[in-house]
């Protein structure tokens, strides 16, 4: 492996090898090809795997372009520029903007909700940014229903996502990290199987993935109508929002890492292997 210390290279791959060898070993003969070093991606991974891209990247564009028009976070049923927020996110023209006349009560009672004149036209062209993330919601949603359920009946997700114990060592965990620390990074297999780092950070993913679509959702009137219940699993409207926020911050780290790290391990090998499969 280039770039990394023989002792070091020599545990990492003999581990990997030995666990791939193992599985193989129990596998079928389509299995077992696919579980080899470097034995590419099936046809269904790459269709799915594009499928989910595209959408994610149109989910993050109209996302940002959803929170610029309201860049602060609440927690609870409501939040408006009256309230004051668990904090506001630096982005877009309306961050810290917001000039009101004098505050007046809206009920009769005092302590309740106010009600004042905006002084300050804000910023709020996102109609477009709201019909294009939730269409691309619908994709998201086929592709990672499509990748699942292809991925149960294959048998993928168990033989190449799942951690095994083995696995889970304190050494075979201590050299895959020693392994992504050293630099210039060795060129990298292509598809399964995969080191155990990667394997924890896919199953991480897979439960935000559900997280992020119920709180997407519980911030649509039209559907907590029909499901309160959402309401009160996520704690409001506001609340819902604001873990959605967190758990697109999570992914969107993810997709960086991932990005970063087929840069630095061979990006047109793992690039063409991802479009038209195989190794090479």
């Amino acid at each position: 492996m280039r770039g990394i210390p023989l002792a070091n290279a020599a545990v990492h791959d003999s581990l990997l090898r030995c666990n791939t060898e193992a599985r193989v070993a129990g596998a079928s003969a389509g299995e077992a090809s696919e579980l080899k070093a470097g034995g590419g991606h099936r046809l269904w991974v790459r269709l799915t795997h594009w499928t989910i891209a595209g959408a994610v990247l149109t989910l993050i564009y109209s996302g940002v372009a959803i929170l610029m028009v309201h860049p602060k976070l609440y927690w609870g049923m409501a939040g408006n520029d009256l309230m004051t927020p668990l904090f506001e996110i630096p982005i877009g023209p309306n961050y810290r903007q917001g000039s009101f006349g004098p505050a007046e009560p809206f009920f009769a009672a005092a302590g309740g909700p106010v009600t004042a004149d905006r002084l300050v036209e804000p910023w709020n062209q996102n109609g477009w940014a709201r019909s294009l993330h939730f269409l691309a919601a619908w994709f998201f949603l086929l592709g990672i229903a499509a990748y699942w359920l292809a991925g149960l009946f294959t048998g993928h997700l168990r033989r190449n996502l799942l951690p095994r114990r083995n696995e889970l060592g304190g050494r075979n965990l201590w050299a895959d990290v020693k392994a992504h620390l050293r630099f210039p990074m060795p060129i990298a297999r292509v598809g399964p199987p995969y080191a155990i780092l990667q394997k924890i950070s896919y199953a991480l993913v897979a439960l935000a993935l559900p997280l992020m679509f119920l709180t997407g959702i519980t911030m649509s009137p039209a559907i907590t109508t029909d499901y309160p219940v959402l309401l009160d699993l996520f704690g409001g409207t506001q609340s819902a929002r604001t873990i959605h926020f967190f758990t697109f911050a999570f992914l969107a780290l993810f997709l960086l890492v991932h990005l970063a790290m087929i840069l630095l391990t061979g990006p047109l090998r793992q690039l063409r292997a991802m479009v038209l499969g195989g190794a090479e």
